[in-house]
């Protein structure tokens, strides 16, 4: 497999020989921790064949990964001489230790074309905050773990780090634990692999890593809460940031996933998931992640909480529609445009906020619920002779017509609400 690396102009991933790349992630997050091999290998093989190209996984889990055993009975790490579990003491005994399967679902991954965002640890081991934890990293364990780690799996070419998860950064020592941890992974592999860090919900990298010289790319959360801070205005505030940095999503609302964490207020489906991945797309995203309520965790047994099993939602519509999605973004070379939603007069925040790109003689709009935009061609740049309009659910061009006098863009025969999604392209 080729290493990924940034683009020139910092906006972008591509392979070592320059072709774009766009991430097209999946949240396993217990994959080391809970599925024996033939379950692993049959969820990456699904995966794969669905079109997705990267999966984010984590080595010491949530879900009580540091004293709960995996699919053989193993656990990562040993007790030292206080009977704490130490990161520095990998268990490597016996005949299949649990970082014997860590490698082998890598070496299935790479097999199949699936890069492989690795996280050395949940964020409760270094800031419980919430979960289980427990909280056993320092600055200096924090090191020689993850140099230990990275020495263990470099030779694997399908890797980017991703240090975090799902945690902020409130302390000094929270802060230096990633950078002990980032130093060890960079000592061992130098610039070959990529790293990033996932933080909390309704939060980004950017907030308290903008300037950190290991990041190479920034990866914010939208998450599952509502309302909150949409997607869209999290790709803004990192996007700007300085220093210039590609930007992703690694963890919008998952499909099945109870709203705000409440079965109550009922689940985000493929709907919400298309909504933000297309406006993750049109607002300048180097890629976005996609992610299931029972997929993330693996679970084994559907309940009220988590409606499916791990199995089962794998075929779920928003998971087949990542076909659709990473077609359309290989047809459209949208690596040169820019974010400009106030091509868009009275460009609002609100429900029908349109995510758009601009670019030389063309645009790029995301009308959400199919209401009606005006264009500002002074914005634009142009006035526009061509509309194009796309459809989401499948990304096939199902009309073309000319720019209207007015400037106003609705298509009356489809009318507008949830589920009436629009795709624009403007041509000049």
């Amino acid at each position: 497999m080729e290493l990924l690396r940034v683009s020139a102009d910092r906006r972008h991933l591509e392979t070592e020989h320059g072709e774009r790349f766009y991430l097209l992630g999946d949240t396993a997050w217990e994959l080391f921790h809970r599925l024996s091999r033939e379950e692993a290998s049959f969820y990456l093989k699904t995966r794969a064949e669905q079109g997705f190209n990267m999966i984010q996984a984590v080595v010491l889990a949530e879900f009580d990964g540091i004293r709960t055993a995996n699919a053989y009975g193993r656990l990562p790490l040993k007790k030292n001489a206080n009977g704490v579990f130490d990161p520095t003491l990998p268990d490597l005994g016996g005949d299949y230790s649990y970082f014997d399967h860590v490698e082998y679902i890598l070496t299935e991954a790479e097999r199949l074309g699936l890069y492989v965002g690795l996280l050395p640890t949940w964020g409760d081991k270094f800031n419980k905050l919430w979960g289980v934890g427990p909280e056993i990293f320092d600055k200096d364990n924090a090191f020689t773990y993850a140099k230990w780690l990275a020495s263990r799996v470099c030779h694997h070419r399908n890797i980017l780090w991703i240090l975090g998860g799902d945690r902020p950064l409130t302390e000094k020592k929270h802060f230096d634990v990633v950078e002990a941890m980032a130093r060890g992974i960079r000592e061992v592999c130098g610039n070959q692999f990529l790293i990033t860090y996932h933080p909390n919900g309704a939060c980004s990298s950017a907030a308290f890593l903008a300037g950190a010289d290991w990041l190479d790319f920034h990866m914010y959360q939208s998450g599952h809460g509502w309302p909150t801070k949409p997607c869209y205005e999290l790709m803004a505030e990192s996007y700007a940031c300085q220093p210039i940095k590609p930007v992703m999503d690694g963890e919008p609302c998952y499909e099945d996933h109870a709203i705000n964490f409440k079965e109550e207020n009922g689940y985000f489906d493929a709907v919400d998931v298309r909504l933000a991945a297309l406006r993750n797309l049109f607002s300048g995203a180097c890629g976005n992640t996609y992610g299931h309520s029972s997929v993330w965790g693996m679970q084994k047994s559907a309940t009220k909480y988590w409606p499916n099993t791990w199995k089962t939602a794998l075929f779920r519509p928003a998971a087949l529609w990542q076909r659709v999605y990473g077609d359309f973004i290989r047809a459209h070379d949208l690596t040169k445009t820019i974010p400009c939603p106030s091509i868009v007069k009275n460009n609002l925040h609100d429900a029908n906020y349109v995510a758009a790109m601009k670019g030389e003689g063309e645009a790029w709009l995301y009308i959400p619920y199919g209401a009606p935009v005006e264009i500002d061609t002074q914005v634009l740049g142009f006035t526009p002779a061509s509309v194009y309009l796309y459809e989401p659910v499948t990304g096939a061009l199902s009309g073309h017509y000319p720019f209207p006098a007015d400037g106003v863009l609705f298509f009356e025969a489809r009318g507008a609400g949830r589920g009436m999604d629009a795709i624009i392209r403007l041509e000049k």
